[in-house]
């Protein structure tokens, strides 16, 4: 890729970030109510998001050799953890923690 190449393409990243970004308060301003499929939206997304991670990061793991051990500890832990701490980000990097410790040290 040329400099001009990156350059452009760098540029057009940039328009199509700001353009997400920025598109919905220019057509759902704050005086304006959303009509109410886009609040539904905004109800139900984050949670099948969530859900649509999950599965994908699951997708593989019943065909290897630990049959999914190491992932069900690991989604297990994060459970309870954030049920006791209500705290997203502690129950997300200590899972991630647990999972990569049992990948490389006890599921090898």
């Amino acid at each position: 890729m040329t400099t001009a190449q990156s350059i452009l393409t760098i540029l057009i990243v940039i328009l199509g970030t700001m353009i997400t970004r920025f598109l919905p308060f220019l057509i759902f301003p704050e005086g304006k109510t959303p009509p109410p499929y886009i609040t539904y939206l905004g109800t139900v997304l984050p949670y099948a998001v969530i859900g649509l991670l999950v599965v994908y990061c699951l997708k593989d793991s019943f065909g290897s050799g630990h049959y999914a051990i190491p992932e069900a500890i690991a989604i297990l832990f994060i459970i309870v953890l954030h049920k006791w701490k209500k705290n997203t980000l502690l129950s997300i990097g200590a899972g991630t923690v647990l999972y990569m410790f049992l990948v490389q040290s006890v599921f090898h």
